[in-house]
């Protein structure tokens, strides 16, 4: 009889400068107080400059549902960061992004109240754009909302987000100015 149960999911523990310096399975390095990995965060907008949000599915073992950015996730050992967004999003949304480019880097530690799990991430960000219709896999996302800045701040008044959003977000404000323009307000 075959063994049914899945393989884990590795991950790439890294030291302060990003450098690999080892691997984890990936909820492992998520336990506190949280072993330094490998992440990558990405926001896709569409051509009116709104901010693509997903509701993470309510099922999820780590911030079930919770707003967070348009993708997150971890490399496999040996996968670069921006091929990993690229699959992610595919996988997650059903959609390619139509733009994709790096926007920096950051490194945090939250950890999470609610499960006890703790983010400690060297995250690679992306930012990008999105075009046609989306098919989210029901496992990894309840819901999405395309966002203004205005819009943003509303939900974030009203109810919970992850712990990293803002983290990520403000780091990656930058890059994402340059791919919305001023106008945009990001």
């Amino acid at each position: 009889m075959a063994n049914s149960a899945a393989a884990p999911i590795m991950l790439e523990l890294v030291d302060e400068d990003g450098t690999t310096i080892g691997t984890a399975e990936k909820l492992s390095a998520h336990v506190a107080p949280g072993r330094l990995h490998r992440a990558f965060s990405v926001f896709l907008f569409d051509d009116s400059g709104r901010l693509l949000l997903q509701r993470r599915a309510l099922g999820k073992y780590h911030s079930p549902g919770v707003w967070s950015n348009t993708c997150c996730g971890h490399p496999y050992p040996g996968e670069s960061p921006f091929a990993a967004a690229a699959r992610r999003v595919s996988e997650e949304l059903g959609a390619a992004p139509f733009l994709l480019r790096e926007a920096g880097t950051v490194r945090y530690n939250h950890p999470d109240p609610d499960s006890g799990l703790v983010e400690q991430e060297y995250n690679h960000l992306f930012a990008g754009l999105v075009r046609g219709e989306l098919h989210p896999d029901p496992e990894e996302i309840a819901e999405t909302a395309f966002v203004t800045p205005g819009e943003l701040a509303r939900r974030q008044a009203e109810g919970a987000f992850s712990t990293w959003f803002m983290t990520v977000l403000d780091a990656a404000r930058p890059a994402i100015g340059e791919l919305t323009g001023a106008a945009a307000g990001w």
